[in-house]
């Protein structure tokens, strides 16, 4: 695909070919990249943050590293977060989830 697109800008600047060609392909491939692979990511970020933003106190939470626990404080960038009786860690915002282990099985997922 680069090896296209690489061969087509050099007979565009040949003048060779149409150069409006190129452009127009250049254009599309960035459209398909944006609706395919950009926007979607940007909304699972945005959707991400509004998760973690809601976590409260008393939320079950697993890290990024696998650590299951439950928030005890909630702080402006960080969480205090108990994994076993009287053991706690802060742990960064951005490395939380919401635990989903405790959620109810939907009607397909019933065996």
């Amino acid at each position: 695909m680069l090896n296209f697109i690489l061969l087509q800008a050099e007979t565009a600047t040949k003048g060779q070919g149409n150069s409006w060609s190129f452009w127009v392909m250049m254009i599309l491939i960035f459209v398909v990249f944006y609706f395919f692979m950009i926007r979607p990511q940007s909304k699972k970020q945005k959707e991400l943050q509004k998760q973690r933003d809601a976590m409260q106190k008393g939320d079950k939470v697993v890290t990024a590293g696998g650590i299951y626990g439950v928030i005890k404080e909630v702080k402006e960038t960080t969480f205090i977060i108990e994994i076993a009786k009287d053991i706690t860690i802060k742990v960064d915002k951005g490395s939380v989830y919401a635990d989903a282990s405790d959620a109810q099985p939907g009607p397909k997922d019933e065996r």
